[in-house]
This record gives C-alpha cells, structure tokens and sequence, in this order.
C-alpha cells in the first residue's frame, strides 16, 4: 500500500488487491481497475470510478514504455458519426453568445478570482473548453466540500468550505486563467476533435478490429504498443486533475485541479519524470511560471481525464445542440469504439471504502509505533 499526501492535506492510496489495482483520492472518490480483455494486439483494463457516490465505468488501453508495463491510455467505448466531430472543430457560422447559468453555483463563486467562461463561443471547441474546466473545478469543489464535511444533499456552504478546507479561497487577480493560456487549450481540444474524427472515419474494422474475437486479457497485463498519448509531440498543453506535490526552485509547492500546465521536455529522466512549465495556478498552488517535474503517469492521468471530459462534453452538446443560442449539429449518431463498454463493477465502491479503513488503520499504527520510538530516546 503507498498512502501519498498532498500539500493541502489531501491523500491517495494505492493498493493491489485480489488481482485489481484500487485507486483513492481523498473521501470521496477513487476507482477499481481490473483486466479486461485483449483485441489486436492490445490488452484492455475496465476501471470503475466512483466519485461523490456517483459510479461510471471506462476502458483503457495499456501500453509499455521505457521498459515499465504500465501506462493506460482512455479507450472510447463509442465515437460519435464523423460529421459531428467536424461540426464541432470548425467556425460556426456566426459566433454564439451562451449563458451557462453558473452564477448561484457555490463552486464558480469560490473559483471566481481564477476562472470565467469565455464571453462568446466562435466554435465548440471553445464551448468545450469551458465546459471541461468548469467540470474539473466543480468536481475539486465538491471533493474538498465533502472532505471538510460541509457537503449537504442541497448544496454544499460556500463560506463553511470557505473557512474548513484547506486551501482558501482564491481571491488575487492576478492569477487568474487568462484568455492566452485558455485559447491554448482549446487548441488542444481541436486537435482530439480531429484525431477522433479520424479514428469514427476508420470504423470499427480499422481501429478496434469487428473482425477479431476479443479474449480475456490474462492477469498478467501484458503491454500494447504504440505511442504513449501523453508523449505525443502533439499534446502539449495539459489541465491538472488530483492534487500533486512538486518543488519548484527548491521549494514544495502543490498543483490542483484546474491548473494549466505545458510539457516542456519530450523524454523522461530516470525516474520517469517530464519537466512542465506551469501556465496557469491559483494562488496557493505552484506559481506560473515555475518549472516542475511531473511524474508521466501522473501526466498520462491527465490526459486520460481530458479525454473523459471531452467525451462527456460532447455528449453534452449533442443534447443541447440547437437550443440555448447553440446551431443545430447535422448528426449526432453513435458508433461503436475500440472495445465494447464493459460491466461496472459493482463491488467497487465497498473495495474503496475497505481501502480507506485500511490506510487509516495502517498510518494510526505507524504514528503510534514513531511515537513510541521517540518517547523510548527520550
């Protein structure tokens, strides 16, 4: 078990348990990752996520890279018609003005020095941006107010999450996410959006192989190939998801959700590490500017959390396309991706729970045995 704890006092525990890799973050959230079957030449892993009692399930394909087995890269388990995708990527035909109807909601007021929605959308790319930062500092809010027991069935209490977290609110100007570093991601978002129209054109014949049988991936999780998503020379420029813990100029300093980062190196050091330029922080976290190294899991996370971001904002969309000031898309239709949804695990949120208790009871254990220890040399 590696129980890990961030500057602002939040923690993850890592396990392997019966044969799964369990994940938490925090109180409220974390997953289960368990084998999932082997197509192509490619091994499949299913984790269930659950987060604020709420449990969904993705795929995700494993790759090996500098000799480590492994990363896990986000599998789509269905790709929108490729028409939609192209909807999306280009300028609409006039520039939409959209009210998101964000102003009573606790977490945009407690985030409100950092972040603001564009005025105006020229494409949904755009759209899609907002709607993916929005859903990371929503989902930090909501995770920090249940942490500090504030979480009500209504809404949590803006000024009780206010004087219990740990990190205040943010209220400096000056750290704001500027227009610059947003028009950067949404960049980033046209080019998945042309990547996944890409693969949606293939069909299921090319990327996920209709014609090959899928099998039970064996408990050994042997690696894929492929590029590394997060390595791509492409993908530059990335949005932080779950606290980390960096030093930058020889001081500790943390990066959470919400935060804008850019790798800055191509190749991991020997500890697997890539150097990032931070873009943009709030006023606690890491400063902009500084230069971190990252971790490439933790790098390759968050590309994974884009990607599932994206999807839901596309899903989103889909549903609200030709209301609400936004054009009518010209196909919104379904096809299956490279593997088929697998079945939620539904043991995983008692796994989690379990780990929890367990990673309370193992740092109790250790406190008394160094408190022990240091009453003994005195």
């Amino acid at each position: 078990m590696q129980i890990q704890h961030g500057v602002h006092g939040g923690r993850t525990v890592v396990s392997t348990h019966n044969g799964a890799r369990v994940v938490t973050t925090g109180r409220s959230g974390g997953y289960v990752q368990r084998n999932y079957v082997s197509r192509n030449g490619n091994t499949y892993v299913s984790r269930t996520y659950v987060v604020n009692n709420v449990s969904y399930t993705n795929v995700y394909r494993s790759y090996g890279y500098g000799g480590y087995c492994c990363y896990y890269g986000y599998a789509p388990a269905y790709y929108y018609h490729p028409v939609y995708y192209g909807w999306a990527y280009n300028p609409w035909p006039a520039p939409v003005y959209y009210g998101w109807g964000w102003g009573g909601e606790p977490w945009y007021g407690y985030y409100g020095a950092y972040y603001a929605p564009y005025p105006v959308y020229p494409s949904a790319a755009f759209w899609l941006t907002d709607y993916l930062l929005a859903a990371s500092l929503r989902a930090a809010y909501e995770a920090q107010a249940e942490e500090a027991g504030a979480l009500s069935p209504l809404a949590p209490d803006l000024e009780l999450v206010a004087s219990l977290g740990p990190v205040p609110v943010p209220d400096d100007k000056k750290v704001a996410l500027s227009k610059e570093v947003k028009d950067q991601l949404a960049e980033e978002v046209k080019a998945q959006l042309a990547e996944d129209q890409a693969d949606a054109s293939k069909g299921k014949s090319s990327s996920a192989g209709s014609g090959a049988k899928a099998s039970s991936a064996s408990s050994s999780g042997s690696s894929s190939g492929g590029t590394l998503p997060a390595l791509d020379p492409k993908r530059r420029v990335f949005v932080v998801h779950n606290e980390l813990s960096e030093v930058a100029e020889g001081e500790e300093c943390s990066l959470t959700d919400g935060d804008v980062i850019s790798r800055v190196s191509d190749t991991p050091d020997n500890d697997k590490n890539v150097d990032v330029k931070v873009l943009a922080s709030k006023k606690a976290d890491c400063a902009v500017g500084k230069q971190v190294s990252v971790s490439l899991e933790d790098l390759q996370e968050m590309h994974n959390h884009f990607r599932e971001q994206l999807t839901g904002g596309m899903d989103e969309l889909s549903k609200k396309q030709g209301t609400g000031g936004l054009p009518k898309a010209p196909d919104t239709g379904k096809q299956d991706g490279e593997v088929p949804a697998p079945t939620p695990d539904n043991s995983a949120a008692k796994t989690l729970k379990e780990q929890q208790a367990a990673a309370d009871q193992t740092e109790s254990e250790v406190k008394k045995e160094a408190s022990s220890t240091s009453g003994g040399a005195q």
